[in-house]
């Protein structure tokens, strides 16, 4: 008998309730919730609670509704802890790690759950990693597209002062998700009609995947598999610019790596999230229908979310993608299941099988190798 594709969500996000967040994180300003669920708040900036499905019940509810077998659930962008004091980004970031550890290790057949680190501080990042991945069991590791220094110098995550990070990521075999944010605390432009989250965003996966590919380091570190969200939307129609900028100043370039030799990589993936078949078609043109997983960006307003208003649903434009003829039904089934697993995974065949098993066999397979 065949087995049944699964449909596995590549980019989710995760609220914890308002009573499980700490106090020290209101009473600092870093992030909270409001007791009614209707802000996210930190010490100068709100944002509305668009969708209940930001919190746990609800988004298995969610989930069911619209036949989501599993969920990646990446961290949340404004706990990058950039900006905060040491000790407090230290405690803000283990507070995520901790909440998304145990929603994975009390959902494991449901939740595939990310934890963050500060790269400012290379040493310390190390070592949540190997909390992370040795204590806690996670295999999703997040990182933002820019962040800032211990001399407040904004960076690109790919800069090589990191490497110690890619080489221990490649060591663990860890998927990577690249996610931007905090575009408008290093870009001098007011913040407004959304520019920071309809424009900026995309440069910055663009900026990263520009140094990720000249340094090489989908082969200098072949454990790791990069994940960008959103597409990396400007880096699709961005790519002709970068080849013949590369062969045109062949001096700005000296000891880089060809923007060709990245394309279509098998240790580089995209998710689903660009909003329209021709972006869909794009991407898919430039790197290979293998690179590219679903991801639903659930439940922000950007996300491919239920709207009456856009006649939209979640894997709508997969959907529209096949009467279209950019992709076939095999293609599909492979974004929704096969490309995730191949970049949670890589050639972990074992895993891959045992993803699929249910919370109950999970937990007995592990009583037995206990």
């Amino acid at each position: 008998m065949k087995k049944r594709k699964l449909r596995i969500n590549g980019h989710s996000h995760l609220l914890p309730y308002p009573e499980e967040i700490p106090q020290f994180m209101q009473d600092k300003g870093i992030f909270w919730v409001d007791k009614d669920r209707k802000y996210m708040l930190q010490k100068d900036w709100s944002r509305p609670v668009t969708d209940s499905s930001f919190f746990l019940n609800e988004k298995l509810e969610w989930m069911d509704r619209f036949k989501i077998d599993h969920a990646v659930v990446l961290n949340l962008s404004q706990l990058y802890g950039n900006g905060l004091r040491v000790e407090e980004m230290k405690q803000a970031l283990r507070f995520q790690n901790d909440f998304n550890a145990k929603i994975q290790h009390e959902y494991p057949s449901k939740f595939t759950c990310g934890f963050v680190v500060h790269p400012g501080f290379v040493r310390g990042a190390c070592w949540e990693i190997e909390r992370c991945v040795e204590q806690l069991g996670m295999r999703l590791l997040c990182l933002p597209t820019h962040y800032m220094d211990t001399i407040g110098t904004w960076r690109c995550i790919f800069d090589e002062e990191n490497e110690p990070i890619f080489e221990l990521a490649s060591k663990y075999n860890l998927a990577v998700e690249i996610h931007p944010y905090d575009g408008e605390k290093f870009i001098k432009l007011e913040n407004t009609s959304w520019r920071f989250h309809l424009i900026w965003m995309l440069a910055q996966c663009a900026d990263a995947y520009h140094f990720l590919t000249l340094n090489g380091y989908q082969d200098k570190y072949p454990g790791m598999r990069v994940c960008f969200a959103h597409g990396g939307q400007l880096a699709q129609i961005n790519l002709g610019r970068r080849i013949q900028g590369f062969d045109g100043r062949p001096d700005l370039f000296e000891g880089k790596t060809h923007p060709r030799k990245a394309v279509g990589h098998k240790n580089i993936f995209f998710d689903t999230l660009v909003h329209d078949t021709g972006g869909l078609q794009l991407l898919i043109k430039n790197q290979g229908s293998k690179q590219v997983l679903m991801g639903l960006d659930d439940p922000y307003p950007l996300g491919e979310m239920e709207s009456e208003q856009q006649s939209s649903y979640p894997g709508k434009i997969l959907d529209l993608a096949i009467e279209q003829g950019i992709i076939n039904k095999t293609e599909r089934d492979e974004i929704w299941d096969d490309n995730v697993l191949q970049w949670l995974f890589g050639d972990n065949e074992k895993a891959k099988k045992e993803f699929a098993l249910t919370d109950k066999q999970i937990v007995e397979l592990k009583n037995i190798e206990l």
